[in-house]
């Protein structure tokens, strides 16, 4: 019986890659008809998160509002800069920490790109807004908030989407 040896070459193969995958990717290529486009999508996300205290979302106390999205210039890569503002109910609302990371994690888990995020409290409407915003603008102190089992729980039931 004659053996008979067989060779396989591996050949590269090119994948098109999505352009939600691709940071230079423009708006128009990420699904987008323009920067109100995008404003909107944004506000879609965040106008269902639910209030922590009450049994309200943060739309209905007028907490995130469109006129609080913004759509900044892109960065060198061309990704999407996002400036959100938020304004707490109350100038000592002791939640606007957990508020904004309510935010910015809804956001990234919602966009399917790449996004730069700025969340901000509306300017004079809390008593320790520049602390607060340095804390929900931190990496380091976001993945050490969603370690924490409770915290990242209480995020969860937040931003769960209605069944």
């Amino acid at each position: 019986m004659k053996q008979v040896h067989f060779m396989l070459l591996k050949l590269p193969v090119e994948v098109a890659k999505p352009a939600y995958m691709d940071k230079s990717a423009s708006l128009q290529e990420l699904g987008y008809k323009d920067n109100n486009d995008l404003r909107e999508t944004i506000y879609d996300f965040l106008r269902t998160i639910r209030d922590p205290e009450k049994p309200s979302t943060l739309e209905d106390l007028k907490v995130v509002y469109e006129e609080g999205i913004f759509i900044k210039e892109p960065t060198e890569d061309n990704v999407p800069v996002l400036r959100v503002e938020f304004n707490p109910t109350v100038p000592h609302c002791s939640l606007a920490t957990l508020i904004g990371l309510c935010i910015r994690i809804k956001i990234q888990r919602s966009l399917h790109h790449p996004a730069k995020l700025d969340i901000y409290i509306k300017k004079g409407a809390h008593t320790t807004e520049d602390e607060i915003n340095k804390q929900i603008n931190d990496k380091e102190r976001i993945a050490a908030a969603m370690e924490n089992p409770n915290l990242r729980n209480l995020v969860e039931s937040c931003i769960a989407d209605e069944e």
